[in-house]
């Protein structure tokens, strides 16, 4: 739109020119997605702000700050953790990311503070065993 609504000209009509203009010229053929429905998930509830999240995770952008990121992933891995299928893999997911725990904490990034320190791997492991034993227990 390069020109300004001339005076007089009800507001509606002038849009309604503006479209029919541009429709003449062409300007709306062969857009991307032309002709396909607008994709939409059936069970999720309506969010005014879909289209910036598509885009975002189309980006690969994060929407929470690296800290609160981590400490997401943090409480993931414990609970991957105790969910474990053996010790071994238990302690290798605490390891690796109290790797990325101990690296934020000496080199840490804008945004608010991570508020996590590393687990303990004997304390998880000793929970992962407890729960294991529980479950097998309650199987039998």
């Amino acid at each position: 739109m390069t020109e300004r609504k001339p005076p007089g000209v009800p507001f509606d009509s002038w849009v309604d020119k503006q479209i029919r203009d541009a429709q003449g010229r062409g300007d709306f053929e062969r857009l991307p997605g032309a002709g396909e429905p607008l994709p939409t998930e059936v069970d999720s509830v309506y969010d005014e702000l879909w289209w910036i999240k598509r885009k975002m995770a189309r980006e690969g952008l994060s929407v929470l700050p690296p800290a609160l990121a981590l400490r997401k992933e943090a409480e993931d891995a414990l609970e991957a953790a105790y969910a474990a299928p053996s010790e071994r893999i238990a302690r290798q997911i605490i390891e690796d990311v109290n790797v990325k725990i101990k690296d934020m904490m000496f080199k840490p990034p804008p945004g608010p503070p991570l508020g996590r320190k590393p687990y303990d791997v004997e304390e998880v492991v000793r929970t992962w065993r407890q729960r294991r034993a529980a479950a097998t227990d309650a199987v039998e």
